[in-house]
């Protein structure tokens, strides 16, 4: 269960960077250019082939962080007109202070029951810390990959130091790679299938980031 997920493992931008690691820095005199390059292998390519699902998170506030809080909605997009859509919608929705969109499913709180209950059937058992804490999700299976995509959603939810990450993930739906960008333009992550493997990409964000990334994506295209 263990060698479900890797962060800082080498991904698809290893096959254009050097040092992907370094490649966004601020001192990086062609930061500009890797960034419209980078966007441009991960989400464009994908946009532009209709595999793109574009993933709006909310709902953690305060350094609150509980699974079943986390609320998203998804939204498959196959231009950056659908995604301006997407970010109108939202943005109407905080001017009216009504409550945000949202799809039924949950990201974490139910696949984390799934989980606890399969691992229970096999006879495991649980302590309260077990279930609550989630650096300890990984002592189950799926608990690491669990484990993983909630660190990326809190990092997405809080920010991050590091300008970028890259992450080897085993999920339901196959084999991902996680792209994980916190940057001054903006803060996302895009989730695609490992070279190799089948599948949509999400670009997954903060509602609060909706704008700052429709406008680095505005900025690739033109």
């Amino acid at each position: 269960m263990f060698s479900e997920a890797k962060e800082h493992a080498p991904g698809h931008l290893h096959q254009i960077f050097a040092d992907p690691y370094s490649a966004f820095d601020n001192l990086v005199i062609e930061r500009q250019l890797h960034l419209r390059v980078a966007l441009q292998a991960l989400a464009c390519e994908p946009l532009a082939n209709g595999r793109l699902t574009l993933r709006v998170i909310h709902g953690w506030e305060n350094g609150g962080f509980e699974p079943a809080d986390l609320a998203h909605g998804d939204y498959r997009i196959a231009s950056l007109e659908d995604l301006a859509r997407v970010s109108a919608e939202h943005q109407q929705a905080i001017d009216r202070d009504a409550p945000l969109p949202r799809d039924s499913a949950s990201l974490l709180a139910e696949p984390l029951a799934d989980a606890i209950a399969a691992a229970e059937a096999k006879g495991q058992v649980f302590d309260e810390e077990t279930r609550a804490i989630p650096a300890r999700w990984p002592a189950f299976d799926r608990g690491l990959t669990l484990y993983t995509f909630f660190k990326v959603y809190h990092r997405l939810t809080y920010g991050e130091d590091d300008t970028y990450r890259s992450i080897h993930c085993r999920t339901l739906e196959g084999p991902r790679e996680i792209h994980e960008f916190h940057l001054e333009e903006g803060e996302f992550a895009v989730v695609r299938p490992t070279d190799g493997a089948t599948g949509d990409s999400v670009l997954v964000l903060h509602v609060s980031q909706l704008e700052p990334v429709r406008m680095l994506l505005e900025a690739c295209r033109t």
